[in-house]
């Protein structure tokens, strides 16, 4: 026989799935709205020069291959749960203006990086240093490419700016924040993995800085804030910090052990780029060796992911990852959220913490 109590979580999961659906409807516009933009803005430039577009085309075919759009799915699950009107085309911008931000950040992070691919497809510099060296042009290869990549960053930067000026007044700050947070963090992740020093409390200080916050926390905020809630942000401040460090150690233990396949970028950066991941820095503690296996020629990624198995450091990530979504979701239970946004907020939190791409 039916209980109330079983009832109740019938509908509650109804409502949660209504939820999801809802938020997947504005995602659809979203991307409606980045093809539209960036194809209003080739047209403009295709009257101006043959050359005027290709930057425009590097940041149109990432966006057609199609990302996660995990920062406007949390901005606009942010707005929807505090009460945010779901036809209001201006929140509509402000997940483009995340989205945009979100390549600008890949693009100049591939240079960075050195990786090879991207959403499965050459990364801009590569493939603009490959054009260069085929066609014969003057000057190095490597160097045109990575121009190329920092101005098509640059310019995803500024048209995501642009989005965001038309979206609601009240995320403004927190996209401020944002912006200047995942720089300075972009920043301590190049010296750290210069100096490449065990220091895990700086590891997962970084990993906040230019991930956890950038990817989860203040996308949720600009969504509330945008829907004119700010008493909302304590709880999701919480949720998000906890649930995107939960989500940057995905990261990292899909670097070192994912398919390249199903992530769509180049595997083992974290090692090749001497990238100190709490995953590492906790390895490292544990193996000395693992360090010289890291910065010395002639070992091997799958060599470097056999010791790291050895010291149970993967393991311990696990835990971790699943006591920070604990900890996150936990953080909602007194927030006047609908239940039916308590319980989205949750799952998506299952979903990027356990995600295998």
């Amino acid at each position: 026989m039916t209980t109330a109590v079983t009832r109740r979580a019938a509908t509650d999961q109804d409502s949660a799935a209504h939820a999801r659906r809802t938020v997947e409807d504005l995602l659809g516009r979203v991307q409606h709205r980045l093809s539209d933009f960036l194809a209003a803005e080739r047209d403009r430039y295709a009257a101006v020069h043959e050359h005027a577009v290709v930057a425009i085309d590097a940041l149109s075919d990432l966006v057609r291959a199609g990302g996660k759009l995990i920062r406007p799915a949390f901005c606009l699950t942010g707005y929807l749960a505090a009460g945010g009107d779901p036809d209001d085309p201006a929140v509509i911008d402000a997940a483009a203006a995340l989205e945009l931000l979100h390549v600008s950040a890949l693009v100049h992070d591939d240079v960075l990086d050195d990786s090879h691919t991207r959403r499965g497809k050459p990364a801009v510099h590569l493939l603009h240093a490959t054009l260069h060296r085929t066609r014969g042009w003057q000057g190095e290869s490597r160097r045109f490419g990575e121009g190329v990549a920092l101005l098509v960053g640059d310019l995803a930067l500024v048209y995501s700016d642009e989005l965001m000026s038309n979206g609601p007044s009240g995320g403004f700050a927190e996209w401020h924040r944002l912006r200047s947070e995942v720089m300075i963090g972009q920043y301590m992740d190049v010296a750290a993995a210069a100096e490449f020093s065990i220091d895990p409390d700086l590891s997962r200080l970084i990993a906040l800085i230019k991930s956890g916050r950038y990817t989860i926390h203040r996308p949720l905020v600009v969504g509330a804030g945008a829907a004119g809630r700010p008493d909302l942000a304590p709880a999701l401040t919480q949720y998000g910090e906890a649930v995107g460090e939960a989500f940057q150690l995905r990261d990292d233990l899909l670097d070192a052990f994912g398919d390249a396949a199903r992530t769509g970028k180049t595997a083992g950066l974290d090692f090749s780029q001497h990238k100190m991941t709490l995953l590492l820095g906790w390895a490292m503690q544990r193996d000395a060796r693992i360090r010289d296996l890291i910065t010395e020629p002639g070992h091997t990624p799958e060599e470097i992911r056999g010791r790291l198995l050895d010291t149970g450091v993967p393991e311990d990530v696990e835990r971790h990852i699943a006591a920070l979504v604990d900890q996150g979701c936990a953080a909602l239970a007194d927030a006047p959220l609908d239940p039916a946004w308590r319980g989205e907020l949750t799952n998506m939190a299952l979903r990027v913490a356990y995600r295998d791409k």
